[in-house]
């Protein structure tokens, strides 16, 4: 019996080429065996080794890709399910388009909270106890004077005691004069009336020295509320008179600031009162402060040709100082109705906008859109989108670049 060597098949479909390199069309399912017969001549065989090792080579070629192919498909199918599970949906909303205005302003005391502290009397001053900048609490020592009317006002007070002495001893005689009929009814009412004045006297006196407080001709100046110093000009070996103008501290609590910004004539129409207001500053420019606007100043400045507005905002922790530059973004509603979608699901690329919108059966898609206006957090969209679809916040991106390839 004939001995033959037998090269099983392969049990995918077999891809060949011809001489120019097109592939050859082979029919569904069709496999190739080779069988080299022993008997044959020398060169026979060797050309069918030949032919049956490029047969063998291409039909496992043909496996592996095939089986590679097999294996992109389910791991990208799986790549899809993974980034869906991780994604964040939301849905597009028929909104009325909200108008933002930038202004620009600057960050002021609250005036309501401001305290300028004066002399109430004369002297020279001794001491300073703070400096600029300092915080102060309630009833604490700001500067220490050497007053001439604190010690007018010492002698005041003892003159008033004496006259008082005397007013009430006077009273005492007369009544007991009266009694004795040695002296009229009428003595009597003006001894009276005499005492009476003594006691407002030194009543008088007594009120003007609590109020003024010190010791002797020391007068202590101290703060009336509790908060920062924001202007000094008391320094030591100042004189000062008791009619002068001119404050020595000025103290204010920073615990709420104002922020006043400026709005065009053109821009007038478009604010109101409590309308929404986001501001940023140059010191923290990853910080959002939010506030309304709660005053309008009815008054438009000659030169500048612009109007105030007020947004009064908490500084609990005194991050914002007064003299601040600061930009401020109101929000005030539109006319016009469109499509709104979260600003940070749209994705721009090849100079288009697109989204990531999530079928009834749950396959992401991408789709170009339209934009009719960006704000700070919403996109409104003129087409491309309707109102319900499901679309895609976090991780778009990824999902975007998956379809994309």
């Amino acid at each position: 019996m004939k001995k033959r060597t037998i090269i099983p098949p392969c049990s995918r479909p077999l891809r060949l080429r011809n001489y120019f390199g097109n592939d050859l069309a082979m029919p569904s399912g069709v496999s190739f065996g080779i069988i080299v017969r022993k008997n044959q001549k020398p060169g026979y065989r060797q050309i069918m080794a030949a032919v049956a090792t490029l047969l063998l080579a291409g039909s496992l070629t043909s496996c592996h890709s095939s089986a590679e192919s097999e294996n992109a498909t389910t791991k990208q199918a799986h790549q899809d399910v993974n980034l869906l599970s991780t994604a964040r949906f939301d849905t597009a909303r028929l909104n009325t388009v909200t108008n933002e205005l930038d202004l620009t302003g600057k960050i002021t005391f609250n005036q309501d909270k401001v305290v300028k502290v004066f002399p109430l009397v004369g002297g020279h001053i001794e001491q300073v106890k703070i400096e600029l900048g300092d915080y102060v609490h309630k009833g604490q020592v700001l500067a220490v004077l050497r007053s001439g009317d604190l010690a007018d006002l010492e002698q005041q007070a003892i003159t008033a005691r004496s006259q008082l002495a005397v007013a009430q001893k006077n009273v005492q005689v007369t009544e007991d004069m009266a009694k004795s009929g040695f002296s009229a009814q009428r003595d009597l009412l003006v001894a009276r009336e005499q005492l009476e004045a003594a006691r407002g006297e030194v009543n008088r006196v007594n009120e003007r020295r609590r109020i003024l407080g010190g010791n002797g001709s020391e007068y202590v100046v101290k703060a009336p509320v509790s908060g920062f110093v924001v202007e000094k000009t008391a320094s030591p070996g100042m004189e000062l008179r008791s009619d002068d103008p001119e404050n020595l501290f000025t103290i204010s609590n920073l615990d709420q600031v104002w922020v006043l910004a400026n709005v065009y004539e053109s821009d007038l129409a478009n604010i109101h009162a409590g309308d929404s207001a986001t501001i940023t500053t140059l010191s923290y420019p990853d910080r959002v402060f939010h506030g309304r606007i709660d005053k309008i100043f009815n008054v438009l400045d000659p030169e500048s040709k612009t109007m105030k507005v007020r947004v009064t905002l908490n500084n609990a922790d005194f991050q914002l100082k007064p003299e601040m530059f600061a930009n401020v973004r109101v929000a005030y509603a539109g006319h016009d109705k469109r499509v709104a979608i979260p600003t940070n699901a749209v994705v721009f690329d090849k100079s288009r906008n697109f989204v990531v919108s999530v079928t009834k059966e749950n396959q992401p898609v991408v789709r170009e859109v339209d934009i009719y206006k960006t704000t700070s957090d919403k996109s409104y969209i003129n087409s491309g989108l309707s109102d319900g679809e499901r679309i895609i916040t976090k991780n778009q991106l990824l999902i975007y670049n998956a379809l994309a390839n």
